[in-house]
C-alpha cells in the first residue's frame, strides 16, 4: 500500500519557516538533516497526526522564490483538521497568526481560513460529520 508522506512547501528560510510551524501552529519538527551546500531535509506536522507531513523546501532560483506564498494561485493550499476548533483558532489567534474571516459553521465542518507566514491560505476545520 502507498501512501503520501510528504508535502512540499516552499520557503525562502528554513529557520523562521520552523519557528512559524512550531511555535505558532504548534506542529512537531520530527527532522532537520544538514545535507550540505545550504541544503537541509525539513519535516514538520501537527502533532501526533502519524500522517502527512510538510517538507520545507528552500526555494532555490527565480522561479521557486516566484511561487513562494502562492503555490495554489492564491486558493486555499493546504487543511489543517482539528479536533477541537475553538481550542486550536483560539490558539492559533493568541500566537498573532493572521485569519481572512471569522469562523463559520459549513455543512462539513467548523472552518476558518488563515495564512501562513508566506501567505499561502489553509482551512482550520473540525469535521462536523
Amino acid at each position: 500500500m502507498a501512501a503520501i508522506s510528504n508535502v512540499a512547501l516552499l520557503v525562502t528560510d528554513y529557520d523562521e519557516a520552523i519557528a512559524f510551524y512550531t511555535r505558532k501552529l504548534g506542529f512537531d519538527l520530527l527532522e532537520d538533516t544538514n545535507l550540505g551546500a545550504g541544503k537541509r531535509w525539513v519535516q514538520v506536522a501537527p502533532k501526533n497526526s502519524g500522517g502527512t507531513a510538510l517538507l520545507l523546501a528552500k526555494a532555490s532560483n527565480e522561479k521557486q522564490l516566484s511561487a513562494v506564498g502562492d503555490q495554489a494561485g492564491g486558493r486555499v493550499w493546504l487543511f489543517l483538521q482539528t479536533d477541537d476548533f475553538w481550542r486550536d483558532y483560539h490558539a492559533m489567534q493568541a500566537a498573532g497568526v493572521v485569519f481572512h474571516e471569522t469562523p463559520r459553521q459549513e455543512p462539513y465542518a467548523t472552518v476558518v481560513v488563515f495564512e501562513d507566514l508566506y501567505g499561502n491560505k489553509w482551512d482550520l476545520l473540525q469535521r462536523s460529520v
